[in-house]
């Protein structure tokens, strides 16, 4: 039997050792490679599950964010309708309550220029000055909604300050004179660019304040250039404002400290409608004011240096008191739906003389056109009737079948520029309800001369 060498047994073992170390060295190699992909395998599960987790958590975050926003939008959508409601309120109470308010006018005229006993003209004088009271919250309110609601908008044009400042002179004198006060005008022959009605309503609520604020003293309304614009300033010599008020006293329902007279009346809206006619008009408010020694309010206005159109004053400011009640020969048409105004207008013009014809609709418009043979000498119209039709309807009817302009004035309780618009497209004078007798029985004369 042959027998390998010892060497050779060496060697053998020596080679199985290497390929015994080399495959142990492959394995472990193998399994650290494996252990380094599960390593990273079950990271990224780890990784995987948190990607998903924080995903989880923003979409709930965007579910309470969406469901947040659908309740934002519904309150605010309700909100829109409370106000749009709000709206609709007090612009048909303001419209309804001008209505009786109307006829009262009428009446409590007619009372107090009776001439059978004089304590008629004391009471309806007292009741007149209730009803102004309640006109003027009822214009106010008027005023408000149609600032909120963006129905009023401003028309600037040129206006002068000499017109404008006497209108309201005439305005407030009575009333400056029945206190015992001193009101000076400084119009300084300056002219403005603002829109008439609104500049207006802002100086009158300011020279109202100071009327009724000031105990002694006077009142200067005021304008003077200042760069390309105009300050117009009304100053009184009234208690002041403390510091704690100046800024809460253009807010609504505030009138000022207790400092103030309680007997002044008042429903704190003034200087709200003030705020905001100025800020729709892009015109600065301003205050100066010392407790004690008075106040002044100011208003920059743009100037105007070219020609500007005059400020006319009402209708009822063209007639002095003195003037006769009475018209000759006149027959009016009254186009009214209202039976309680149709009597109260018809006791009025009995007062002044004149005959009276009345129509509640279009349908005894055509039968006065049929039965009477001549043509009324002026018509007074409601602008709203019922079924919705139009005065400017019946005026256009009765003009067609005489063949003549007849003068006509519509009487309404819509003081919106449309109603407006229409009634001087069709050549007619408007006033708005509730007017006051002496202001229709001015233009009255005016449009029959």
């Amino acid at each position: 039997m042959h027998h390998s060498p010892p060497q050779d047994l060496n060697r053998q073992l020596e080679k199985l050792h290497k390929i015994n170390a080399a495959l142990i060295e492959r394995v472990e190699r193998s399994v650290e490679q494996q252990g380094s992909a599960y390593s990273l395998f079950t990271a990224a599960i780890g990784l995987e599950n948190q990607v998903r987790q924080r995903t989880d958590e923003l979409q709930e975050a965007l579910d309470r964010l969406e469901r947040s926003n659908d309740a934002l939008v519904a309150a605010r959508d309700e909100a829109e309708r409370a106000n749009e409601a709000k709206t609709r309120f007090f612009t048909a109470v303001g419209h309804d309550l001008l209505q009786p308010l109307h006829a009262a006018r009428l009446t409590l005229s007619a009372l107090g220029e009776s001439d059978e006993i004089s304590e008629h003209r004391k009471l309806a004088h007292q009741i007149d000055h209730a009803l102004s009271s309640v006109e003027e919250l009822l214009r106010t309110m008027l005023d408000i909604t149609k600032i909120e609601t963006g129905v009023t908008q401003p028309a600037p044009r040129a206006l002068s300050l000499d017109r404008l400042f006497q209108s309201l002179h005439v305005d407030f004198a009575p009333m400056v004179a029945e206190k015992g006060l001193g009101l000076e005008i400084r119009p300084h022959n300056l002219n403005v660019v603002s829109d008439p009605t609104m500049l207006r309503r802002i100086l009158q609520n300011l020279l109202s304040n100071a009327v009724r604020f000031t105990a002694k003293g006077g009142i200067v309304l005021e304008a003077e250039p200042v760069g390309d614009r105009v300050r117009i300033s009304v100053t009184d010599t009234g208690p002041g404002i403390p510091a704690s008020d100046r800024e809460r006293i253009f807010e609504e329902f505030q009138s000022g400290s207790n400092e103030r007279p309680a007997r002044s009346g008042g429903f704190g809206l003034g200087l709200f409608i003030v705020k905001r006619m100025s800020h729709a008009l892009n015109h600065e408010i301003g205050l100066h004011t010392i407790p004690g020694i008075g106040s002044t309010f100011s208003l920059m206005v743009p100037h105007s240096q070219g020609a500007s159109e005059g400020f006319s004053s009402s209708p009822a400011q063209a007639v002095s008191p003195t003037d006769q009640y009475g018209f000759s020969d006149i027959h009016v048409m009254v186009i009214e739906n209202d039976l309680n105004i149709i009597a109260a207008t018809r006791m009025l013009l009995e007062q002044w003389n004149c005959e009276t014809f009345a129509a509640t609709d279009l349908n005894q418009i055509e039968r006065y056109i049929d039965e009477v043979e001549r043509a009324p000498t002026i018509i007074l119209a409601d602008y709203h009737l019922d079924d919705d039709a139009c005065g400017l309807t019946g005026i256009a009817r009765l003009r067609e079948a005489f063949g003549e302009e007849i003068p006509a004035i519509v009487i309404t309780a819509d003081h919106g520029p449309d109603s407006a618009a229409a009634v001087k497209a069709a050549g007619c004078e408007l006033l708005c309800k509730p007017i006051r007798p002496a202001e229709l029985r001015a233009l009255m004369r005016h449009v029959l001369k």
